[in-house]
C-alpha cells in the first residue's frame, strides 16, 4: 500500500467492482480513455482480474485504487501500466468527476512515481494522452512531461499524445 498526506493507494481486488463499473462508465472516461465495454458488476470484476491484477503479478505493479483517507472514499485510480506497444512504462489515472480539480491527481500520481522508482527501480516513465484532454496535459506537465508526438497504440487505435520527460 502507498500512503500519501491525504490519500491511501492500493491493488483493486473484486470488492471494488462496484467502484470499477461507476468510474468506467463515466463519460469522460469513455471520451478520454475509451469504453471497455464494462457494463455489469461481473464484467467491472473481470477488468479487475484480467487487467489490474496480472498486471500486479506480472510486473509488481498497476493500476491502484485511490481512496481518501479521511474517509475511505474511493476516488479513482492510478498507477504504472506496461503496454507491449510502448517502450517503458507509462502513467495512468482517472477519477470520478466529483473528485477531479482538488490535488488527489497529482498527489496519487507522484506518490506512483516514487513507489516505482523506489521499490521497482523505474526510472523512466512517459505517458499517452487524448489530444484535447487539457487537464491531463496540465497534470503531466506538474510531473515534468512534455509533448514529443503522437502515437497510435495499434493499427486500428486514434492516435495519441506522447509525453516523455523533459530534458
Amino acid at each position: 500500500m502507498i500512503h500519501t498526506d491525504r490519500l491511501s493507494l492500493r491493488e483493486l481486488d473484486a470488492s471494488d467492482a462496484p467502484f470499477i463499473l461507476e468510474l468506467l462508465n463515466d463519460p469522460d472516461f469513455h471520451h478520454f480513455i475509451g469504453d471497455r465495454g464494462v457494463r455489469d458488476l461481473a464484467g467491472a470484476e473481470q477488468y479487475i482480474q484480467q487487467g489490474p491484477r496480472v498486471s500486479y503479478g506480472q510486473h509488481g505493479f498497476g493500476l491502484y485504487l485511490v481512496a481518501r483517507k479521511s474517509d475511505g472514499a474511493k476516488l479513482g485510480i492510478c498507477g504504472l501500466v506496461k503496454r507491449d506497444t510502448l517502450p517503458c512504462e507509462d502513467i495512468g489515472y482517472a477519477f470520478l468527476p466529483a473528485y477531479r480539480g482538488q490535488g488527489y491527481g497529482i498527489e496519487a500520481a507522484k506518490a506512483a512515481l516514487q513507489d516505482g522508482r523506489e521499490r521497482l527501480g523505474i526510472v523512466r516513465v512517459i505517458a499517452i494522452v487524448t489530444p484535447g484532454n487539457q487537464s491531463s496535459l496540465a497534470l503531466l506537465a506538474k510531473l515534468g512531461l512534455v509533448q514529443r508526438g503522437l502515437i497510435r497504440l495499434s493499427e486500428d487505435a486514434d492516435e495519441c499524445l506522447l509525453l516523455e520527460p523533459a530534458g
